[in-house]
């Protein structure tokens, strides 16, 4: 009897670790830095992967990465499974280790937003950018899409270097720049209209602080894209949990004023990835 004891002790325990594996492996989830602080974009983008993650089946490990050129380089080299990227650090990525965007996100019902360029209130711009040349401007970080890839490509189009044509600036987050203009610290600053309102909203911006003083044609919206290489079977699963989020579920379980996901093509992205070939040569340059 205490053979058969040990036995079916042994056998209990060799079985363990796979099981705790398949029951304990996190899915990585990580987004970019959507709000003005990590804990603020922490708060609001959690309950999202944590719904994701219920869905799969897997304990969730979440992270906000401090600039979008940093979660392109950690879905790259493997450091995460699924992340809410935006379209240009999702094309780094998918051109450097094979992401895969999965699903486009849905803003007030729509799979597009637009980038705004942002001017102090008090100045005088009334055609734009002539009457802008000199003034001080801060882009985002170079993994941005509205805060950096699109202003650079639209003054590329104008024969402007933005470099040289205004006071320039550029590596902080979306709302470090607005937030920058609206205290008079720059003149102009890159951002995109979800954030401005999202601003607006929780009371950080008046909004005749700023005005708008150029926005860009409509942009397709933030990738939910995957890591090269990630089980086939989960992949489909993250797509069908995402695609199943209607406007109700997206109440509860999404940050304000995202109403769910439509699925990806394989040209959703078309067109910010031609900018970045006109503008860098390359969807992978940075």
């Amino acid at each position: 009897m205490h053979r058969r004891f040990l036995t079916a002790a042994g056998l209990a325990l060799a079985a363990l670790p796979s099981r705790l594996g398949a029951v304990e492996l996190p899915l990585r989830c990580a987004v970019g830095p959507l709000l003005p602080t990590v804990e603020e974009t922490h708060r609001l983008w959690r309950p999202f992967f944590a719904h994701m993650a219920e869905a799969v089946g897997r304990p969730l490990e979440f992270s906000v990465t401090p600039d979008w050129a940093g979660i392109a380089l950690a879905l790259a080299t493997n450091q995460i499974d699924l992340a809410w990227m935006g379209p240009w650090s999702y094309l780094l990525a998918k051109e450097r280790a094979g992401a895969e965007a999965l699903a486009v996100v849905t803003y007030q019902g729509k799979p597009t937003y637009q980038a705004v360029i942002l001017a102090r209130q008090a100045l005088k711009i009334g055609h734009f950018p002539e009457d802008a040349k000199g003034l001080s401007i801060a882009f985002a970080d170079a993994g941005s899409t509205s805060g950096w890839l699109i202003p650079h490509y639209w003054f590329r189009q104008h024969g402007i270097d933005p470099a040289t044509y205004f006071r320039y600036q550029d590596g902080n987050t979306h709302a470090a720049n607005t937030l920058a203009a609206a205290n008079g610290k720059v003149d102009l600053a890159t951002d995109d209209d979800r954030g401005l309102a999202a601003m607006v909203a929780a009371g950080r911006l008046r909004p005749d602080q700023l005005r708008v003083v150029w926005r860009s044609d409509p942009l397709p919206n933030d990738a939910l894209a995957v890591r090269s290489g990630l089980d086939p079977a989960l992949k489909a699963k993250l797509r069908e949990a995402a695609l199943a989020i209607d406007e109700a579920k997206a109440a509860k379980v999404m940050p304000p004023r995202y109403t769910g996901w439509v699925a990806a093509q394989p040209d959703s992205y078309a067109m910010i990835e031609s900018a970045g070939r006109t503008l860098l040569g390359s969807s992978g340059a940075g």
